[in-house]
């Protein structure tokens, strides 16, 4: 069981050093990220983007990059796609947006010709440390998916039970929540959680174990899953919190944040490496985080 982020650190700095590539690495924030995680030795970083920018912030902020790799390219969505050719080539093994629209670096994630399509839906997949938890939680998907399908949230699910094993965590257990825990025919959502807990029982959905419909304090409180009588192997516990949708997600993703005290790492899965998307709204730490993340499970 891991209980604080920084434990992510210990994890990347236990594994092979992993280069990144930052696509539009013009950004302060994002090189303030950068350096922090070189200092830590976890990554070697290949930066594109405007080069007289990169250099003029990396002197602002004393990071030196002397012996980091520059590709001067000032439009976005070109640095995207050379930062998606350098991944394509084995040059690197992570994916960082920088200054950069997330539809613009997705259009390169996607493309046809030289991107990192797997078959497998995109979904974002966020791991929050919280005072108010035992350990860490995931949540997804606040990002990507806005009314994801049956089909979808199988894939969603498997994505984020990725990241899980990729943190040594064999059996990740899954809640998935809506507003009750009852299988009610005319709430679509419910319906899926049963479908797909099902399909877990039957070893359909391996690598995890998965229950609901749960509400949300019976998926992560024990006192509140007694109350209520629910006997599971999830209720209380859980690792994994998948939302009906894009709303539920990305609201509980920012009560953790802005109301819960807690910091997140947050990473894109289903590509055929991790990306790191991180919101202007992440803090400077959430954004270093994120990269370990990405390096731990890689």
């Amino acid at each position: 069981m891991i209980k604080d982020l920084s434990t992510l650190v210990e994890l990347a700095k236990n594994k092979r050093k992993r280069k990144i590539v930052v696509a539009a690495a013009g950004d302060q924030h994002v090189l303030e990220a950068i350096a922090n995680a070189t200092r830590e030795g976890i990554i070697e970083p290949i930066l594109v983007g405007e080069e007289s920018e990169i250099r003029r912030i990396a002197a602002e902020i004393g990071f030196d990059i002397k012996n980091i790799e520059v590709i001067d390219i000032e439009d976005a969505y070109d640095a995207s796609l050379e930062a998606t050719k350098i991944i394509g080539e084995g040059r690197a093994d992570i994916l960082m947006k920088g200054l950069v629209s997330s539809g613009q670096l997705l259009k390169a994630v996607l493309n046809k010709d030289f991107g990192l399509r797997t078959g497998s839906l995109l979904s974002h997949v966020a791991i929050f440390e919280t005072p108010y938890y035992h350990k860490l939680l995931g949540v997804t998907d606040a990002a990507m998916n806005v009314e994801p399908s049956l089909e979808d949230k199988i894939d969603i699910i498997k994505n984020a039970v990725n990241v899980f094993h990729g943190l040594g965590i064999v059996n990740p257990k899954v809640a998935i929540i809506g507003s009750v825990e009852t299988i009610n025919p005319k709430m679509e959502a419910t319906m899926h959680a049963a479908t797909i807990s099902m399909m877990n029982y039957r070893k359909q959905i391996k690598g995890c174990i998965i229950d609901g419909p749960l509400a949300l304090d019976g998926a992560i409180s024990k006192d509140a899953a007694k109350l209520k009588n629910i006997t599971s192997d999830v209720a209380g516990d859980a690792d994994l919190i998948l939302a009906p949708d894009i709303n539920g997600a990305n609201i509980l993703y920012k009560a953790l944040n802005f109301l819960g005290g807690a910091t997140a790492a947050a990473v894109i899965m289903g590509a055929t490496v991790p990306i790191v998307l991180t919101s202007r709204g992440d803090s400077g730490k959430s954004k270093f985080l994120s990269i370990a993340l990405a390096a731990a499970i890689t």
